[in-house]
């Protein structure tokens, strides 16, 4: 829950910390990636283990399932939960291979792939067996797979009625597929069913859109892999926001220089730098409301009391909002189908990094105190040692606000 604090004037200018930013609440945003997710699962449990509250979750496809788990399950049942569904889509015969198998860890890594495709995934999707796909591109389908076996994971492992019930908010994105248009099923609006987790992970031509109310939905992420704007437009300006961002894609890479990791490079670029580009673009659009607000501040007080200065100082001040953004960064051997690669020995690497991400980032708690300090957003990149990124809002000159 937000700290307890004293009613606040249309600008605050704080001279020191104001609030207890560890106290505020906190939102867990989960990306797209497909296999890739193992490392949401991960961050969630280093997470776990030295912060037991979790306010809202909010992801996208695979993210949106992972997301489901976290909610649909009490506290001490989350991981277990995450473990069983990540050990469940690796249990292929396929995917069971140990790393040191062959020696080749990228060839191992195209053997599991290439048998997702002809195969499927278990508990998660079935190529669907129709003499129709025999026409191609005129076959009158509009999917490869079947997700039927997410449906049925789903309903064993997660308990809707505890999302419904709504201990945690719980927001998941698609795309309305004759819009075109972003929608969040969200458990303060909807009830919340199966079908929305898939419907948030429907990516064509893979999988089919879902039909919901009327309406058919695909993959949130054909708009935006991240559910970052949502959780920041739909959050109270006047309360004080820790958001820890979990993403698949990396936008820093190596040069390719085959075919296979020209396209893995690309896949990489395209999911990321929308991200990257929608956090700063966001934190900036507010950091510059809440400088302008500061400004107003410095008016003349009759000036500051009028009605509609006031009104306008409401829609520009922000709470203390820190993103605390973690990036999974790919291995030497992970090629273009990194994200439907589902052998054991990736699930695992990709758990074990973000336990390592989220706890060296955990490990610094004087950084993620400093946004407190003022309001507006604060975004860190901390999983780095060597590589830390934080940018704090703007800083206006201390000059006293006119009588």
């Amino acid at each position: 829950m937000s700290a307890a604090r004293k009613p606040r004037s249309p600008v605050s200018t704080p001279a020191g910390p104001r609030v207890d930013i560890t106290t505020a609440r906190k939102a867990l945003v989960l990306q797209g990636g497909g296999a890739l997710g193992a490392y949401q699962a991960g961050v969630y449990a280093g997470v776990l283990e030295k912060h037991k509250t979790l306010d809202w979750v909010a992801g996208v496809s695979i993210g949106a399932v992972n997301a489901a788990l976290i909610a649909g399950n009490p506290p001490e049942l989350r991981v277990q939960r995450l473990r069983e569904f990540w050990n469940l889509v690796s249990s292929g015969p396929a995917q069971r291979l140990p790393a040191w198998w062959g020696g080749d860890r990228a060839a191992l890594n195209q053997w599991s792939a290439t048998a997702v495709a002809m195969f499927g995934v278990p508990g998660f999707f079935e190529p669907r067996r129709s003499p129709a796909l025999l026409l191609g591109g005129a076959a009158p389908l509009l999917s490869y797979y079947d997700t039927a076996p997410l449906k049925s994971t789903l309903e064993r492992l997660v308990d809707f009625d505890r999302i419904n019930h709504r201990e945690i908010r719980f927001s998941v994105g698609a795309v309305n597929v004759r819009t075109g248009n972003s929608i969040y099923f969200d458990n303060t609006v909807q009830r919340i069913g199966p079908e929305h987790i898939m419907a948030s992970g429907a990516l064509p031509p893979g999988f089919a859109p879902v039909h919901i109310d009327g309406e058919d939905y695909w993959d949130g992420g054909i708009v935006s892999n991240t559910p970052l704007q949502y959780v920041l437009d739909m959050h109270p300006r006047s309360e004080p926001l820790m958001v820890l961002q979990v993403d698949l894609f990396s936008a820093r890479g190596a040069m390719p220089s085959t075919l296979a990791e020209t396209l893995e490079r690309q896949k990489d670029i395209t999911y990321s730098s929308r991200t990257r580009m929608n956090t700063d673009a966001l934190a900036s659009n507010m950091n510059l409301q809440q400088a302008i607000a500061d400004l107003i501040g410095k008016l003349p007080a009759p000036l500051r009391k009028d009605p509609s200065v006031q009104a306008v100082c409401d829609q520009l001040n922000h709470e203390p909002v820190e993103i605390v953004h973690l990036i999974y960064r790919d291995k030497p051997y992970e090629l273009d189908s990194k994200d439907y690669e589902f052998s054991r020995a990736s699930v695992d690497d990709h758990w074990e990094a973000g336990m390592r991400d989220i706890c060296n980032t955990l490990d610094h708690p004087e950084w993620l105190q400093a946004a407190s300090l003022s309001n507006g957003v604060t975004t860190f990149d901390l999983s780095e040692p060597n590589a830390r990124r934080v940018r704090h809002p703007m800083k206006l000159p201390q000059i006293p606000a006119a009588r």
